[in-house]
């Protein structure tokens, strides 16, 4: 049986769990004793990731991660209860990160601190926040924060040429990072036209599947196709909610490899079923102009 590609945030983290503490703390006496579990009871999710600290000045205490490919408004509450969870179990103190990787479609403010109040009884929680867009991407390097490299493209002055190739020789140098390449390449396409990224780099799509952000972002057409769903069936609905997911993103990655789609094109795109998207996802690296994708949807008949 294959082994799934491990390209989460858990994964990540544990390449260098020390320099990552000490980066969001800006602690330097800080040491990572362990990786813990984050499954409370009915939640676990693939994007948390809660390491035990030892500091000489308080002693033990976690570190709950929660990265996040954009910021949503539920995450606050979210993080107030993970946070409570966490201490429950391990009786110990904890110290909340969110991290956004991507910033939001709209403009919002990003609070750091859950608030809300009943009848006069106040409940808060203070946590940290970092949003990826806003940090200088020659920190990765200077600092050498391997868990970061894969989102070099995505930060403050990363959307360039130079340091997507400095990322890559950083990932190929080190045995361990180089199965990650292709979530480097995924992150350059938000910000990089697709042929130099190909022409750099390793894409691989059935990896990328894999990725927790991958699927964040078929999350989002998923939840319209829930929406439109509700009266055909919650089922019906999740399965034209991936459909829409899917198309969205292969729709992104054509326009960014051949320009501008005509309507007629982009019809017989949004015609398709699911498992001609994810081959045309893997395909249409391969086209070098308009010409190539039409021959190929053609073939489909």
């Amino acid at each position: 049986m294959v082994k799934k590609a491990d390209i989460g945030g858990k994964r990540l983290i544990s390449l260098a769990p020390n320099t990552w503490v000490k980066w969001i703390t800006q602690r330097s006496d800080l040491q990572v004793q362990d990786i813990l579990n984050t499954e409370f009871q009915w939640i676990e999710r693939e994007s948390d990731v809660l390491l035990k600290v030892l500091s000489p000045e308080i002693g033990e205490f976690l570190l709950l991660n929660e990265l996040q490919l954009r910021y949503n408004q539920k995450m606050p509450r979210r993080i107030r209860a993970y946070t409570a969870l966490a201490e429950e179990r391990y009786n110990l103190p904890v110290y909340p990160v969110l991290i956004n990787i991507l910033p939001p479609s709209s403009k919002q403010s990003i609070p750091q601190r859950y608030e809300s109040e009943i009848l006069g009884i106040r409940a808060y929680q203070d946590y940290q926040v970092i949003n990826l867009w806003e940090v200088d991407v020659n920190l990765v390097f200077e600092q050498k924060i391997s868990t970061l490299l894969p989102f070099v493209p995505i930060l403050q002055g990363g959307n360039r040429e130079e340091k997507l190739r400095q990322a890559v020789r950083e990932l190929r140098r080190d045995e361990q990072l180089q199965d990650l390449e292709p979530l480097l390449s995924f992150f350059a396409s938000f910000v990089l036209d697709i042929p130099l990224v190909q022409q750099i780099m390793r894409w691989d799509m059935t990896v990328l599947r894999e990725s927790p952000w991958y699927e964040e972002i078929l999350k989002e057409g998923l939840q319209q196709g829930e929406k439109q769903g509700l009266q055909q069936g919650l089922q019906q609905g999740r399965q034209q909610g991936r459909l829409e997911g899917e198309t969205q993103l292969v729709l992104r990655l054509l326009q960014r490899r051949l320009g501008t789609l005509d309507d007629t094109l982009k019809q017989q795109i949004q015609m398709l079923p699911l498992e001609q998207l994810e081959r045309l996802a893997e395909e249409l690296l391969d086209f070098r102009d308009v010409e190539q994708l039409q021959t190929w949807l053609e073939s489909l008949s």
